[in-house]
């Protein structure tokens, strides 16, 4: 049985996306994954996508742990993926997104870039191997490539689990 699969039927597989990301003019938009502190569970990133970026060539960084710029948003956009279990599980992870930020983040660590183009889709299946504790996170950071003044905007959606610590 595949662990996605293992983990929804337990109640613990969650999907999400924020959406309506804007940036242009040397601003940027962000999603990340935070868990947090006493939250009592590890996220486990299972698959992350970066769509409908418009106009121009972007880039997503990758962060972990890091602190972004701008006062973040919580998304609604947050779904259990089973649906048959009543009352609906409730992730104790947060999907926060910010649009129109300046700035980079901060401290954490860049574990990886990738350079998009418009109406491509990134993604990209973890299986769950990137974790992180209480107080953690995983952020998906967005910038038009140099010089681009176009307007863009996009969705950033991830799928995860979260285990009992």
């Amino acid at each position: 049985m595949p662990i996605e699969l293992y983990e929804s039927v337990k109640g613990k597989y969650f999907i999400g996306y924020a959406d309506n990301l804007t940036f242009a003019n040397g601003t940027s938009a962000w999603a990340r994954l935070y868990n947090p502190r006493g939250s009592g569970v590890n996220l486990h990133v299972n698959v992350w996508t970066v769509s409908d970026i418009s106009e121009s060539p972007f880039r997503a960084q990758f962060w972990f742990n890091a602190d972004p710029p701008g006062v973040p948003e919580e998304s609604t956009l947050v779904t259990p993926s089973n649906t048959a279990i009543q009352p609906a599980p409730r992730p104790r992870v947060k999907l926060q997104q910010a649009s129109d930020v300046r700035g980079e983040p901060k401290y954490g660590v860049r574990a990886f870039v990738r350079i998009g183009e418009p109406g491509v889709t990134l993604v990209e299946t973890e299986n769950g191997k990137l974790i992180f504790p209480p107080g953690g996170s995983f952020l998906v950071y967005v910038t038009l490539q140099e010089d681009a003044k176009a307007a863009a905007s996009g969705k950033i959606a991830f799928g995860w689990w979260e285990e009992k610590i």
